[in-house]
C-alpha cells in the first residue's frame, strides 16, 4: 500500500481508480492507431517505390560518405538544365543519359580501365569519350625542342579469345601541344560498344605518346594525371552518351522554361468557379529522403492543373475542338451523362537529374513529361 493511503476515503479511492483507468489508452485505441500508422507507412513505401519506377530504378542507390561529382558533369548539367532541373533545349543533349566513370586501375598514366557493369544492356551507346588531364611539363623540360606530340589511344585485346596476333587496336590518334595543360578528349565509341556486347573483352585502354618522328616520347615531358597520384578533379574519366529507349508521349516546346506560365498562390485556389489554370506542386527530394544520392536539383516544381471548364470555353482556356464540342453537348444537355471537359496539362517539359548510381558513378539523365508547362480544357 502506498504510504498515506489510509487517509483516503473509499469513495475517493474509487474515483482515483476510475481516473487512472481513463488516463491509460485502451487496447482497441492502440491497435487502431498502430494499424493506421502501418497503413500510412505502407502507402508511403508504395508511393516512393512507384516514384523510383518513374526514374527507372528498383531501389535508391546506396552512397557511402560524401562524394564530389566531376566538374565536367556539373558543367554539363548547368548547360542543359535551368536551376529547377527543367530542360533548356531538348536538342542540347545527345540521347537522354550521360554516364561518367573514373579509372579503376589507378595506374601511373598509360593504362586505364573502367567498370561498366551499371550500364544496362538495353542502353544504346551513342558516343564514348576518354577524358585525360594533361599535366604541365616539368620546369627543367619546358625548353625541349618538341612542340607537338602524337597521342594514340588503343583498345587492349585478348589474343587467345580472338585468335589474333594483335594485342591492341587503334581507336583514336591526334596531335596535341607539348607545353600546355588541360583536358584532352578522345573518342573511343567502338571499344565501348564491343565491351557492351562481350563484357569479358573489356581489358582496358592503352595510351601511347610519340614524337612527330615516331619515336617514344619522354614520359616526364608528357604526363597525364592518374587516379593514384593526382586530385580527384583531374582523374582519368570515361564519359558515355547513351539512349535508354524511353520516348516522350507528348511534344515538348523548345526553349520554354517551367516559369513560362504564371502560377497562382494557394489563396487564389479558393472558390468553386476558379477557371482552369496551372498551380504549384513542388517535389522535395530531401523530404522524400533522396538528398544523399541526388546532386541536382534538390527538388522541382512539377505544377498541376486545377479548375473548371465551363461553357462557353474561351481561347484563354486553350480548348481542343473536341473539348469545345463536349462543352456544347453538356451545356445543351443533348446526351445524358456527358460531363464538362477536364482541366489537364496540355504541354509537358522534361527535367534533368544529376545523381550517383550504385557504383558511385555520376549520371545525368533526362526524364520526359515531368513538368506541366501549361494547362488547358480537354
Amino acid at each position: 500500500m502506498i504510504k498515506g493511503t489510509k487517509w483516503l476515503s473509499a469513495p475517493f479511492l474509487d474515483l482515483l481508480k476510475l481516473c487512472t483507468a481513463s488516463a491509460r489508452p485502451s487496447f482497441n485505441y492502440l491497435q487502431n492507431r498502430f494499424s493506421a500508422e502501418n497503413e500510412s507507412e505502407e502507402v508511403r513505401s508504395a508511393a516512393i517505390k512507384r516514384l523510383l519506377e518513374v526514374f527507372g530504378m528498383d531501389d535508391p542507390p546506396s552512397i557511402h560518405g560524401h562524394k564530389q561529382p566531376p566538374q565536367y558533369m556539373l558543367d554539363l548539367y548547368n548547360t542543359v538544365a535551368d536551376v529547377d532541373g527543367v530542360t533548356k533545349d531538348p536538342n542540347l543533349l545527345e540521347g537522354n543519359t550521360v554516364r561518367s566513370f573514373f579509372d579503376k586501375m589507378r595506374s601511373e598514366q598509360v593504362e586505364f580501365s573502367f567498370n561498366l557493369s551499371t550500364v544496362a544492356k538495353t542502353e544504346k551507346i551513342l558516343t564514348a569519350e576518354l577524358h585525360l588531364f594533361k599535366m604541365r611539363p616539368q620546369a627543367a623540360l619546358t625548353f625541349n625542342r618538341h612542340h607537338f606530340c602524337q597521342v594514340s589511344v588503343y583498345q587492349l585485346l585478348d589474343t587467345i579469345k580472338t585468335n589474333n596476333t594483335q594485342e591492341k587496336k587503334l581507336l583514336s590518334s591526334r596531335l596535341i601541344p607539348v607545353h600546355t595543360s588541360g583536358w584532352e578528349v578522345f573518342t573511343i565509341t567502338q571499344a565501348v560498344r564491343s565491351w557492351m556486347v562481350d563484357e569479358g573483352s573489356n581489358l582496358g585502354l592503352h595510351v601511347v605518346v610519340r614524337t612527330l618522328g615516331g619515336s617514344q616520347m619522354d614520359m616526364k615531358l608528357i604526363r597525364f594525371a592518374s587516379g593514384r597520384n593526382n586530385h580527384q578533379s583531374k582523374q582519368p574519366m570515361l564519359v558515355l552518351f547513351t539512349d535508354d529507349g524511353r520516348r516522350s508521349t507528348t511534344l515538348e516546346s523548345t526553349g520554354l522554361s517551367s516559369r513560362g506560365t504564371r502560377s497562382l498562390d494557394s489563396s487564389e485556389e479558393e472558390g468553386v468557379s476558379m477557371p482552369c489554370q496551372r498551380l504549384p506542386l513542388y517535389v522535395d527530394f530531401e523530404e522524400i529522403g533522396w538528398s544523399g544520392w541526388i546532386v541536382s536539383p534538390r527538388g522541382y516544381n512539377a505544377y498541376h492543373c486545377k479548375g473548371s471548364c465551363p461553357f462557353p470555353l474561351g481561347q484563354n482556356m486553350r480548348p481542343t475542338n473536341h473539348a469545345t464540342v463536349q462543352s456544347i453537348i453538356n451545356a445543351l444537355k443533348l446526351i445524358k451523362g456527358v460531363e464538362t471537359p477536364c482541366c489537364v496539362p496540355d504541354k509537358l517539359f522534361s527535367i534533368n537529374l544529376l545523381y550517383f548510381d550504385d557504383d558511385e558513378n555520376v549520371v545525368l539523365k533526362q526524364y520526359n513529361d515531368m513538368v506541366a508547362g501549361s494547362c488547358g480544357c480537354h
